[in-house]
């Protein structure tokens, strides 16, 4: 239940009708959304968001045992807040390419340590065919069958099919049979047209954005879905982002995770002339996506982004997944990261523990592996993921991946 303290501060900010319009299972309005992101008290909005949290997850904190494979950071894209891009493998000062050897050999090098998901993200590299790709997701499901892969943000996904002539199912149909089993949720950045124009504007649209999830939901695949934060957006757009993807969601049910990302102003375009978003910033948004994505199951506090200590702060504030080990993150950690490159499974257990929730593990599904209660890890079969609903196809006309 929520305090008589948080309460009170929610009735003096004038937040008591919103507060009762959760409590009651109503959902929120965009307005009512921008009122919470401008709430004086985040205390209150986030004893808010922490009861809609624990009445859907109680005190489980979800993470997983996964590795990072960046096999490229070469790109044709200039987006003004990437500090990971490099114009060319030759020239450019850390820019790389790794070879299909390389590139498996990493992942099966994690393999004693028990890993369950490898998380595939590079750059738009203007060379590299559409085999290199398949070949990739190929090696390392036979090496590895077990493994879930988690592959390809839709500005990859859009890369490719203009690069090779595809539309978006016919790219994400190949990239299954090759071993690709959910998406992940990169690329979103800010939806609202004013923003991307100044930070973007040579890479996928929001349409487009959305439409390859819509398709990849159609096709019964799970994604994930973020928000960049804390550049030149206005908290009504951050709204309008959000709104988006809630609509999305109500016509495909295949998100599992919403995960705001904080910019990071160093090495990039956009500089320190926009700092590092705030730890307040960081929990309002967490909170109030918890309190307006009503249809999203979790909400995750990516600990690379936030710093350990802020992810943990957050399990009080509406959040109830901290991601997991990220071995060899290497994104954020281009744009100025101080975190580990990795944090090991006893290391997650003692930061969740610590805010007194219990640690769960999860599989790339949002399946439970183990509950590591006090007294040990208790093993539960993993459920069977229901199938999305279908979706009925859009009516016939030019396709997104044309970009008519």
């Amino acid at each position: 239940m929520i305090s008589s303290l948080a309460n009170r501060a929610l009735e003096r900010d004038g937040l008591g009708p919103i507060r009762d319009r959760v409590l009651g299972g109503e959902r929120l309005t965009d307005a009512e959304a921008l009122r919470l992101l401008e709430a004086r008290d985040l205390a209150a909005v986030g004893a808010l968001a922490n009861h809609v949290r624990e009445a859907r997850h109680g005190d489980l904190t979800f993470y997983n045992r996964n590795v990072h494979l960046n096999p490229t950071n070469v790109c044709v894209a200039s987006c003004k807040f990437c500090s990971f891009a490099r114009a060319d493998d030759q020239t450019a000062s850390e820019g790389y390419t790794m070879s299909l050897d390389e590139a498996v050999g990493k992942v099966l090098s994690r393999r004693p340590l028990g890993i369950t998901e490898v998380h595939i993200v590079s750059g738009l590299h203007p060379d590299l065919p559409f085999e290199y790709y398949l070949e990739l997701l190929s090696r390392i499901r036979k090496a590895w069958p077990e493994l879930a892969i988690k592959a390809f943000t839709a500005i990859e996904i859009h890369f490719f099919a203009e690069k090779f002539g595809k539309t978006y199912a016919q790219v994400l149909t190949e990239l299954r049979a090759a071993g690709m089993d959910t998406m992940p949720g990169g690329g979103a950045e800010i939806f609202a047209p004013r923003v991307r124009r100044k930070i973007c504007d040579d890479k996928a649209t929001a349409d487009q954005w959305i439409e390859i999830h819509r398709t990849a939901h159609r096709l019964g695949m799970r994604t994930n879905a973020t928000m960049l934060y804390g550049h030149i957006e206005r908290l009504d757009e951050r709204v309008d982002h959000m709104r988006r993807l809630r609509e999305l969601q109500d016509e495909t049910r295949g998100f599992q995770v919403f995960i705001p990302l904080a910019f990071h102003p160093e090495h990039n375009m956009i500089g320190k002339a926009f700092p590092k978003p705030t730890g307040y910033d960081a929990l309002r948004t967490l909170a109030v996506a918890r309190l307006y994505l009503d249809n999203f199951d979790h909400v995750k506090a990516y600990w690379v982004s936030l710093g350990e200590r802020l992810a943990q702060t957050a399990l009080a504030f509406g959040v109830d997944d901290v991601d997991g080990t990220v071995l060899e993150e290497r994104i954020y950690h281009m744009a100025g990261a101080t975190v580990p490159q990795a944090l090991a499974e006893p290391d997650l257990h003692r930061l969740i523990r610590a805010a007194g929730r219990v640690p769960a593990e999860r599989d790339s599904l949002y399946r439970v592996l183990k509950v590591h209660q006090l007294t040990g890890g208790a093993m539960k079969p993993a459920p069977p993921v229901p199938p999305l609903a279908p979706v009925q196809p859009p009516p016939a006309g030019p396709s997104l991946a044309s970009g008519t």
